[in-house]
């Protein structure tokens, strides 16, 4: 990374913006755990160059939006939010404002950012962050508009990017990038790129830091984490890394996501059992539970093949919770094959289900299929299946309560100094109550559940 740029940045920031006590940034992220992660890394850059930050864009002199490419809904907030920047570039005419992400990885969009907002003075792709300091000091001194794709032969992955917390008890730890999977629906692998893993002595090295420095919960990210060690020298799997990670000593809970069913083995499966960190937790999209949809999706595993990976978890990790992704009315579905999601729903169990109604995404296969469903049948079908799922949810909670869990207080709760949030090791939302004079945040404790709602645990200590 070219930290020169941080003390050529912080020299421009007066004559930018004036003399001030605090450059603020105000920061939008939309979208994934691995766009957060991104954020993370943009506000450590941008700490590093003298800003501050504010959840106030009025004040703000340098807006950045973190943009998601996978679903329409997140375009168009992202669209709606930057189009009201124009009326704060109108009374301030020194802010910045900054657009980076997966939807400006596609250079037509980021053709269409230069085009329809003409205040934005830096569009920047997902693989330009390791850049971003030199990119934003020409944006800082000159007048046109700098565009990600005027620079090219950029490394594959960047080590020493200065990364700002979002807070001191859970870290991401992204340990690769991009997917090779191409599903007909997604248009990740078409702007994040080919799948490259880090180094694990780097991911290592990045855990043991964060564990000393007193962090409790560590996720590992990538877009397919059961991918990892692809594009390195060392021949190693992630069920490998696993092993080592959980070789650190100390008090933390490691996560992992996301994972594609097809390639969940058994001793990924093994290596989780017999941990001693490893929260019994697994995120594991299904998608559909109907086989023709799945092959229609480019999912590369059935039905059959699915309910024998939950099978086994099942057996090796009994307390383990589940969740899983579901595209409700993907092109051609028919109102049978939907019921045979239902009915894979009704068989698993999930604890937690993300529910999606199918959103074209351009340059995607899916988006040349034929679609004859009606979305208000399909918003209908998602109903359904969320009603479904709030009474499954409901029935496992309920066997939570009389039991004692050990949880994570991740936060307190804003509306009664009594209470903390926190989650159990399968993820589980939980309310504590306590007399108060307790400092439970950020630790480790043994809680008895004492009652349970549609959506969390209550639990005292």
């Amino acid at each position: 990374m070219s930290k020169e740029y941080f003390s050529l940045i912080k020299r421009i920031l007066p004559k930018k913006f004036g003399k001030k006590e605090q450059y603020l940034a105000f920061v939008k992220t939309y979208g994934c755990q691995q766009n957060f992660a991104d954020t993370e890394k943009i506000c450590g850059i941008l700490h590093a160059s003298g800003f501050g930050f504010t959840e106030d864009e009025t004040i703000a002199d340098l807006i950045v939006f973190n943009t998601c490419a996978i679903r329409k809904h997140a375009e168009d907030r992202f669209i709606g939010n930057v189009g009201n920047v124009k009326k704060l570039k109108e009374r301030n005419k020194n802010l910045v404002t900054v657009v980076c992400g997966c939807i400006t990885q596609q250079e037509e969009f980021a053709k269409y950012v230069k085009k329809t907002f003409p205040f934005v003075n830096l569009v920047l792709g997902t693989d330009y962050i390791k850049i971003f300091p030199e990119l934003l000091y020409r944006a800082l001194t000159s007048r046109a508009s700098v565009c990600f794709n005027e620079l090219d032969n950029l490394p594959v992955i960047q080590e020493d990017v200065p990364t700002k917390r979002a807070n001191n008890i859970k870290a991401s730890v992204p340990i690769m990038y991009g997917c090779d999977n191409f599903c007909s629906y997604c248009i990740v692998p078409y702007v994040r790129g080919r799948e490259r893993s880090r180094k694990p002595e780097n991911i290592i090295l990045e855990v043991e830091d964060l564990i000393k420095n007193g962090y409790k919960e560590i996720l590992l990210l990538g877009q397919n984490v059961n991918s990892y060690g692809k594009g390195l020298t060392e021949i190693i799997d992630f069920s490998e890394l696993l092993r080592r990670i959980d070789e650190i000593p100390g008090e933390y809970w490691v996560r992992f996501m996301t994972s594609h069913p097809k390639d969940v083995t058994k001793e990924l499966v093994d290596t989780m059992a017999d941990s001693k960190h490893i929260a019994p937790y697994l995120h594991l999209p299904i998608q559909s539970g109907n086989n023709r949809i799945l092959r229609k999706m480019n999912r590369k595993y059935t039905r059959e093949q699915y309910e024998e990976i939950v099978n086994y978890i099942r057996i090796k990790i009994p307390k383990v919770c589940l969740s899983t992704d579901i595209i409700v009315g993907f092109p051609g579905e028919t109102y049978e094959e939907f019921l045979d999601t239902i009915s894979l729903i009704k068989k698993v169990e999930y604890s937690l289900i993300y529910s999606f109604i199918y959103s074209k995404r351009p340059g995607t296969p899916a988006a040349k299929m034929e679609d004859s469903v009606p979305y208000e049948e399909k918003a209908k079908r998602q109903s359904y299946l969320i009603e479904l799922q709030k009474h499954i949810t409901e029935d496992l909670f309920s066997r939570y309560v009389g039991t004692y869990q050990k949880v994570l207080v991740e936060d307190l709760d804003k509306s009664n100094e009594n209470v903390f949030i926190a989650r159990t090791g399968g993820n589980v939302l939980t309310k504590v109550y306590s007399n108060g004079k307790d400092d439970l945040l950020g630790k480790f404790v043994n809680v008895k559940i004492i009652d349970n709602t549609r959506t969390y645990l209550v639990a005292e200590v």
